[in-house]
């Protein structure tokens, strides 16, 4: 009975764990809790009505996962921004997920095709340009599950948990900087081109037009940086 109940006292631990992990992502993500700040553990325990351990545990989640640094003396705080970062994170993104994307357009079986067929339905019917939140958010989910749909039937978990750290702190730049797809020729024709090659199973092609993607969000990104930089003020 007893170990019984300490497994349920774990179970509860690790459920609030993520949940909290969760919801500090969604804030770093969208730009809530800027680059460089640091997190206050105490109101974030007081808004959990958490212990310290099902803290910790979420804040060591966040730093494995590039979203957060740890500092003697400083505490938690949002990793940073920076030209090197964005360059080393595109970089790094578009040689591991058209990998990905290549394993899985060779590997993947038909229930793999109806998946990329799904999520990109629901991206391309989603409203980017919305003033809702509610319709930024949802195809925020759509837009995250379709690239990582197209590169879950490589059947590779430890590729796939890289692409999806460095699709998290890639979408950290776009949501903070590109606030707005003003300058966007096409986002949901890119996608569509990209989901139809790899459904076709046109491994050159989609993994072309995906690394296309990626560089042409990070060039514009890279502009956005640049331009912020050149107005803040020197500290």
């Amino acid at each position: 009975m007893k170990d019984r109940m300490n497994a349920l006292a774990d179970i509860r631990k690790e459920t609030l764990s993520s949940r909290i992990a969760a919801d500090l992502r969604s804030s770093i993500l969208r730009g809530d809790i800027a680059p460089d700040e640091k997190i206050n553990l105490d109101r974030v325990r007081e808004q959990f009505s958490t212990s310290v351990t099902p803290l910790r545990e979420a804040m060591s989640r966040l730093v494995a996962d590039g979203l957060v640094v740890f500092e003697d003396q400083r505490g938690y705080r949002v990793t940073p921004v920076s030209l090197r970062d964005l360059d080393e994170v595109v970089r790094l993104r578009t040689d591991l997920e058209t990998l990905a994307l290549g394993y899985a357009i060779q590997s993947g079986d038909l229930d793999w095709e109806g998946r990329v067929a799904g999520a990109l339905y629901k991206l391309t019917r989603g409203e980017r340009n919305g003033d809702a939140e509610n319709d930024v958010e949802t195809w925020e989910r759509a837009h995250a599950d379709f690239h990582l749909t197209l590169i879950d039937g490589c059947g590779m978990p430890h590729l796939i948990g890289f692409c999806r750290m460095l699709h998290n702190l890639n979408d950290r730049y776009r949501r903070i900087f590109l606030e707005r797809p003003a300058g966007d020729p096409d986002p949901d024709g890119e996608h569509r081109r990209i989901g139809e090659a790899a459904m076709a199973r046109r491994a050159d092609e989609a993994t072309e037009l995906l690394k296309a993607h990626i560089a042409r969000t990070g060039a514009r990104l890279r502009t956005a940086l640049q331009a912020r930089s050149q107005k803040e003020p020197a500290k």
